[in-house]
Formats: C-alpha cells, structure tokens, sequence
C-alpha cells in the first residue's frame, strides 16, 4: 500500500502530519537518498532508508503510550515561546526515543484534561472533525441565560472560521447568571467554545476539559499531575478512530 510519507512517520512516532508536512516543505526529510515532496506516496517495504534534519531514523514502530495531564491556567500549549512563558511540554517527562505529540490544545486561560501521544496517526485522527471524537467542558459564565440561547448554541453559531454548535448542554434553569454549564461539541477550533458563549451574550469565566473522546479527567486528579494510560484504556482510544493498536516493545 502507497501512502504518504508524513502519514507513515506520523504513525512511527515522529511527530504529528502536520509538523512533518511542514518539515517536507523546508527540504529536511529525504527518502531512499531523495528530497521528499509534498504528495509524494511510498510503499514502505521498498523504503530502505530514511533521514529527517541529517539524521537517520529507524522504521520500527515504537510501543504507543499515552500521557494524560491535568493542564493548570497559565501555560501555553507550544514546544516554545517567544515571550518564554512556561509551556505544557516543560511540565512533562520527555520520550528517549521519540517526542510527545499535543492531542487538542486549549488555550492560556483555560485548563483540564490534555492529553499527549507518541504516536502522530492516532493525534491527527483524534483532532480531526471528520472522525467527531467528543470534547466535554464545564464552563462557569456570567450573562443571563434561557431556553433561547440554549437553543442558538444546540443549532449553530456563525464565527469568522465558519458555524460551530454545540452536540450537548446541560445547565441549571434556576440559576439565571453566573451559571455552570457543561457543553460537548466534536472539533476543537481555536477559543471555539469561549467565541461561542460570547456571541450570546456569555461571558466565560472558567473552561475546564473534562473529557476527550472515552479519556475523562479524574475528579481527584490534581492540578498540574499527570499520568501514564493503561494499554485497555489506549486500546479502546485506538478503536474508536479506527486505528490498529499494536503493543510494540
């Protein structure tokens, strides 16, 4: 079978589709001793050797692991800033043989559940809105709220990047300001649910991800903690975006 080579070392553990595409574009990956374009499809049996910025990598698989971390308000979801805030990968244990991969940012105010994989097939299909994995928030917003505006978020919201609706809101109709809610949509567009909220006159105060895809954040998990999947839960991850799951030592 032919694929892409960014689709073939994402799923070997070396980085998401997108950074590899943007490695294409700068010249540094080579296949075969050949400069890989964009487009460009392999078989990866006939792929004997492989190079990404001058260095030789392997075509083994790497043993998939997942990383749940419990992400504090105040960090940035980057490798790196150019103001050198503290970043969500300064705060993790790093991989010898490989790099975390970021499953679905969420932004400098916000917090939760962000989880983190070696394995850039298995990111990509669960960021993708094709594959409508859930994403689940509690959100504590200022502005009187109704049936109506309910409504408005349940059917469709036009942003500047389009219309965004929410699958799912559960709220209090006895509290009419200052009130939590918990939404559920299956995309992950920048600020999508705090553009959302305020095009209805909401005003968010707090954002907490709860919940990603069968991944839910423990209730006694602290802030700024983190902990290692086990295989059953990354299998069932695995299965639902349609990804073989390979235990590979």
């Amino acid at each position: 079978m032919y694929e892409k080579i960014q689709k073939i070392l994402a799923r070997l553990g070396y980085g998401s589709r997108r950074t590899l595409e943007t490695m294409i574009q700068a010249n540094c990956i080579y296949v075969n001793g050949y400069q890989v374009k964009i487009g460009q499809r392999y078989c990866i049996h006939e792929i004997k050797l492989i190079q990404i910025n001058n260095k030789i990598v392997t075509l083994t698989k790497l043993k998939p692991c997942l990383l749940m971390y419990n992400k504090p308000k105040g960090l940035i979801c980057t490798r790196k800033d150019p103001k050198e805030r503290n970043t969500v990968f300064n705060m993790i244990p790093e991989l010898k043989k490989s790099r975390w991969i970021i499953v679905g940012r969420l932004d400098y105010n916000s917090c939760g559940l962000l989880l983190f994989t070696n394995d850039g097939e298995l990111a990509y299909r669960l960021m993708h809105p094709k594959f409508k994995i859930i994403r689940e928030y509690l959100v504590n917003t200022f502005g009187t709220i109704n049936l109506k505006k309910i409504n408005k978020l349940k059917s469709g919201i036009y942003l500047q990047d389009g219309y965004a609706k929410f699958q799912n809101i559960q709220w209090n109709e006895s509290v009419m300001q200052n009130n939590w809610i918990k939404v559920s949509l299956t995309e992950g567009r920048n600020r999508e649910v705090r553009r959302m909220c305020e095009k209805v006159g909401l005003r968010v105060n707090k954002l907490i991800r709860i919940r990603y895809g069968n991944i839910m954040l423990p209730n006694n998990m602290r802030s700024g903690s983190f902990i290692y999947l086990k295989s059953n839960v990354i299998r069932t991850l695995y299965k639902l975006v349609n990804l073989k799951y390979m235990s590979i030592n």
